[in-house]
């Protein structure tokens, strides 16, 4: 099989460039990015899909820090949250659609709907991870237009 000059140039390129980032920057534990996923899926599923306050309270960790700045700060902010769409919005629902991990951060994006005949809202959902348990949350909620002026999907 012949080489391409241009493949082997940008194998042999990429592979330099690669080790240069790796060298000028701390090595990333993709095991522990892992668990970080799995830990915010879960975390994620029991309180705001199941709405079992009590199940998800494992994965939380001695502090809650709220950045939504629309949301109460702590463990009673998030509480009533879930009280709230217990009560309110018992259909709640949202389908995770894409996840990132970067270090001790795990960011969701989600089609969240409060009843299946809903468009809903596209969402961004952001944890920080520490020592295993959710410390820290951010999220970005985007209404799913009636009318998109594009074909795009916002998934």
């Amino acid at each position: 099989m012949k080489k391409h000059p241009y493949i082997t140039g940008f194998i042999t390129g990429a592979l330099f460039a690669a080790s240069a980032v790796t060298i000028g920057a701390a090595a990333r534990d993709f095991m522990q990015e892992q668990r970080n996923i799995d830990i915010a899926i879960e975390f994620y599923d029991l309180l705001l899909n199941q709405k079992d306050w009590d199940a998800a309270q494992q994965y939380m960790g001695s502090r809650y820090i709220q950045h939504n700045p629309n949301a109460p700060d702590g463990f009673e902010g998030i509480k009533a949250h879930i009280d709230m769409l217990r009560r309110d919005f018992p259909q709640n629902r949202g389908e995770i659609k894409h996840i990132f991990s970067n270090d001790d951060l795990v960011a969701l994006h989600i089609h969240n709907k409060r009843s299946p005949e809903l468009r809903g809202n596209a969402v961004v959902d952001m944890f920080r991870i520490e020592d295993g348990k959710v410390v820290e949350h951010w999220d970005v909620v985007q209404a799913i237009p009636e009318k998109p002026l594009n074909d795009n999907t916002m998934f």
